[in-house]
C-alpha cells in the first residue's frame, strides 16, 4: 500500500520542475537548520522569546525522541533501500527511515508555535507540510514514517509550548 503512495508521486506528480522544488525544500530541512535559525530569531526578539524557547524545547524533544530512541528501536530499511532501482535526486540519507526527522523537526517547530499562539504557525505549518511532502517526493521515507514524523512533532510541539508557559508562570 505504500508504495502504492510513493509510486503514484512519482508516476503523476514528479515533473522537472518540482524535482528541483522538492530537493530545494527537503534541504530546508537538513539538520533541522530552518528551524533552528528560526529558533533563534525568535529568542533575540523578546516579544517572542516565549515561542523560542517553546520551539528549542520541542526540537530538543525531537532529537532525543526521533534520532536518539525511535529510529533505532525500529530500524526501519528506507523504500529508495528496499527498491535500489531507484534513482535519488538527493544524497543517499543515511540512519533509518522511521521515523522522518525532517518532518518530526518540522511539526514540532510548527506545532510549538502554534500551541504557543504565535501567528508565524501558520507559514511554518506550510513550511512543514511542504518538507514531509518532499521526503515521499524524493523516495526517502514510507507515508507511515512522515504521518509519524507529524505525530511526533505534535506531541513534541505541545510539550515545548507547555514548558515554556511553565518556565513563564513562575517568573
Amino acid at each position: 500500500m505504500e508504495y502504492n503512495i510513493l509510486d503514484f508521486i512519482q508516476c503523476y506528480i514528479r515533473s522537472e520542475w518540482l524535482d528541483r522544488c522538492m530537493v530545494w525544500i527537503t534541504q530546508l530541512g537538513n539538520g533541522g537548520m530552518i528551524w533552528i535559525l528560526c529558533t533563534i530569531l525568535l529568542l533575540l526578539i523578546p516579544k517572542t522569546r516565549k515561542a523560542g524557547i517553546a520551539m528549542a524545547i520541542a526540537l530538543g524533544i525531537e532529537v532525543i525522541c526521533c534520532n536518539g530512541i525511535l529510529k533505532p528501536l525500529v530500524a526501519r530499511i528506507r523504500p529508495c533501500d528496499l527498491r535500489p532501482e531507484t534513482v535519488l535526486l538527493i544524497a543517499h540519507p543515511s540512519g533509518y527511515s522511521f521515523p522522518s526527522g525532517h518532518t518530526a523537526s518540522s511539526f514540532a517547530a510548527a506545532f510549538s508555535l502554534c500551541f504557543s499562539r504565535n501567528k508565524l504557525w501558520i507559514p511554518a505549518m506550510a513550511l512543514a507540510a511542504l518538507i514531509g511532502f518532499s521526503r515521499l517526493y524524493l523516495y526517502v521515507h514510507f507515508p507511515s514514517d512522515v504521518l509519524a514524523g507529524i505525530v511526533l512533532g505534535a506531541l513534541c510541539g505541545w510539550a515545548g509550548a507547555f514548558t515554556a508557559n511553565r518556565l513563564f508562570r513562575k517568573k
